[in-house]
């Protein structure tokens, strides 16, 4: 419609309203065809002449624009109007809640939910009403877990779950709120919600802390970039050719630029490029603060551009305009991540480092930089990108960390005579099989105590509980409020071994830890997360320090605890190696994380069509698939026809292998596994213990026993 007609109908429409001779679906219709500010004025005239009972859906309609024009205050008022003429319409009081959080009313959105679910019985809603109020309970869950009221976010979202139990989201955000809280076990049964499915609808990063199993993660971040990237966007520099500036440019892209484990390690990255050679632009994905490292991170670089506010595309071609030869993406798929900006391609060469301990899987991105600890060959079939090895370890450090003055061990509440075990990773890290473990190991070190971060009250009362469980009292579980990262670091000072946690080692802290003079006892596993620290130890010839089963942990941790002197000797080694050793040799590491840059830059996009999971060469492969290798043992899913109604899950326990006969599932013919069989392979890791057994009662000549409802 012409500007002319528009207005013209538009008049028309204002008389109509003003005369009253437009019904409430005329009034919608007419809406659409009208600019937001002839909607507006639209609206509030057919309010004003109307006395009709319908004139709540007008109220919210006017609401709704008001919001999108973000004129939050009228558009709070219109919701309110809205429901003073229907006190029962739940949509105006769910969007009411919305439009107080986008205000920035935390506490006024969280009572407007709240009101909604203590009003209303959900068995009595019609089946709209019902969606908004799980949407409602949803919204609590979401807003309380940012707000750390992780248990009341969780029996929210658990409502949610036993109303509705096909929710992959919620469910993502449920299992993470349990592991944040040391909620064991993770995977707990909620009515209606299979174990495999909340396996299935774990979040990427989530699953780092739950499973050691490369393949699983590997998956879990291709749901991610199924569900969350745009698979049409354009390639920005498609046929584009190369830019031959003077300088390298390199683009560092991240939400972390502030006082966050990422910046902490690489602000001095920034600071020591070569800038004969390279130019250094950085691209920010979140709001300013006021911090100290914040500002230390914009003063290194050449260039500090904001795209915070802008859309992907609108990032994606702001960073294009700056000819960025090699883009560093240090998010990956963690809080904060936008990965439609990364799917335009900006640069010609993108890169991953740093922000997510594992594959992100996402399509345009090239490289992944690591090192051949931390990603061996057999591992680089799990990861979607080419790996880029640093010569002698991944990590970058900061040599310039303030530390804060040494504690004493009195004002930390430590017994001064103790042996000191601490870790000081964020408690989602802390697995039950991990705690279990160290309680083992405090009761084998009868002086001992262990020292943890306090995270939240839910995770202290839920590993003292668990302590208690193990006959470890209370006081040997001492907990560290957070402080500063300068009082922090100071506190490694007086501990005498940092335990890392499997299979989500520590990153940073682990870092922390050895720049402190720490030793740290690792479990070294099979995916990038659990190989962290060993990179670490490794680089340091410390591999002393480095186990691969819990047995060996366990007894590794008493025998240092036994050999005060060896503690005491591993320290000094540590500190003294501290100025000339390759983890905190910073102009090194910046000249070998430059030299990848320019090979990457030269070798260009390299070729993914080999990428592909390796099948193993079994007898008749194209009856069987392999799906997933875990503890030595090889998941085998017979492929049979559609029609036939019972596919077998073969185990192979070195070299023999027993049936499990499934109910009914429909097997797709595929290179990967589908979705229905990663949740049958999930089942299959649930029920591994029990399926070992079986295989030994079938080995003895006994009937296997029921499992799950199956044999």
């Amino acid at each position: 419609m012409t500007k002319s007609k528009t207005t013209a109908a538009f008049e028309t429409f204002l008389e109509q309203a003003q005369q009253q001779k437009m019904d409430i679906m005329e009034l919608l219709s007419a809406g659409e065809l009208l600019t937001p500010e002839q909607q507006i004025e639209l609206y509030e005239t057919w309010i004003k002449h109307s006395d009709s009972l319908v004139r709540y859906a007008a109220y919210f309609n006017l609401a709704v624009i008001f919001d999108q024009q973000k004129l939050s205050e009228k558009a709070e008022k219109a919701y309110r109007d809205s429901i003073d003429v229907h006190p029962d319409f739940i949509q105006g009081q769910f969007n009411l809640g919305a439009n107080l959080e986008r205000q920035t009313r935390i506490e006024d959105a969280l009572n407007q939910w709240r009101s909604i679910i203590s009003k209303y019985e959900y068995i009595a809603l019609s089946d709209d009403d019902k969606k908004i109020y799980i949407l409602a309970l949803n919204s609590l869950g979401r807003v309380l877990e940012i707000e750390r009221n992780f248990h009341e976010s969780e029996q929210f979202l658990t409502q949610s779950l036993l109303l509705n139990p096909d929710q992959p989201k919620v469910i993502s955000h449920w299992v993470h709120l349990r592991q944040k809280q040391c909620e064991w076990p993770v995977y707990k049964s909620v009515l209606g919600v299979t174990k495999a499915a909340m396996i299935a609808g774990t979040s990427a990063l989530a699953m780092l802390s739950a499973s050691n199993n490369p393949q699983e993660q590997l998956q879990n971040s291709r749901d991610f970039v199924e569900e969350k990237v745009d698979k049409n966007l354009p390639n920005l520099v498609e046929n584009q050719a190369p830019y031959h500036h003077q300088k390298i440019r390199i683009g560092y892209l991240s939400s972390d630029f502030r006082t966050h484990a990422v910046s902490l390690l690489t602000v001095e990255l920034y600071e020591l490029h070569n800038r004969d050679k390279f130019e250094i632009i950085g691209f920010c994905l979140t709001p300013p603060d006021d911090s100290a490292l914040r500002a230390r991170v914009i003063g290194a670089m050449d260039a500090f551009i904001s795209v915070a506010d802008m859309t992907d595309e609108e990032a994606a071609r702001c960073i294009h305009s700056h000819e960025i030869d090699l883009l560093v993406d240090l998010q990956g798929l963690t809080s904060g991540v936008r990965p439609n900006i990364l799917a335009y391609r900006p640069a010609p060469v993108q890169v991953t480092y740093l922000g997510f301990p594992g594959t992100t899987a996402l399509p345009n991105i090239d490289y992944v930089i690591g090192d051949k600890f931390l990603i061996p060959p057999e591992l680089t079939t799990y990861f979607s990108e080419t790996p880029l090895y640093m010569p002698h370890v991944f990590q970058v450090s900061d040599r310039q960390r303030p530390v804060g003055v040494k504690p004493t061990r009195a004002s930390c509440e430590l017994p001064d005579d103790a042996f000191v075990f601490c870790s000081f990773n964020n408690n989602y890290k802390i697995t039950e099989d991990m705690f279990a473990c160290w309680m083992r190991i405090l009761k084998r070190v009868p002086d001992s105590v262990l020292w943890l971060l306090a995270d939240n009250e839910w995770a202290h009362d839920n590993m003292v509980n668990a302590a208690a469980a193990q006959g470890i009292e209370k006081e040997r579980l001492i907990f560290a409020s957070r402080v500063t990262p300068a009082d922090y670091l100071a506190r490694y000072q007086i501990a005498d071994v940092f335990l890392d946690c499997t299979p989500f080692n520590g990153g940073t802290t682990a870092n922390d830890a050895l720049f402190m003079g720490l030793p740290i006892l690792t479990l070294t596993g099979k995916t990038f997360a659990s190989r962290m620290a060993g990179s670490l130890l490794h680089s340091l010839s410390l591999d002393e320090l480095i186990t691969y089963n819990f047995e060996n942990y366990e007894e590794k941790a008493v025998e240092l605890a036994a050999n005060r002197p060896h503690v005491a000797d591993l320290r000094r080694s540590i500190e003294a190696r501290r100025s000339t050793c390759n983890l905190f040799n910073m102009p090194q590491q910046v000249r070998d994380i430059e030299t990848l840059y320019e090979k990457a830059i030269a070798e260009g996009v390299p070729n993914k069509h080999a990428k592909t999971i390796a099948i193993s060469n079994v007898e008749n492969q194209s009856e069987f698939a392999v799906l997933s290798l875990f503890y030595g043992i090889v998941i085998r899913m017979k492929r049979t026809p559609k029609e036939t109604s019972q596919p077998h899950i073969h185990a192979d326990f070195q070299g023999s292998t027993a049936r499990i006969t499934l109910n009914p599932i429909e097997i797709t013919q595929s290179n990967l596994p589908t979705r229905q069989e990663r949740l049958v392979l999930a089942w299959v890791e649930i029920h591994q213990d029990d399926l070992l057994a079986n295989w030994n009662l079938v080995n003895n000549g006994q009937t296997p026993v029921t499992i799950d409802g199956l044999k």
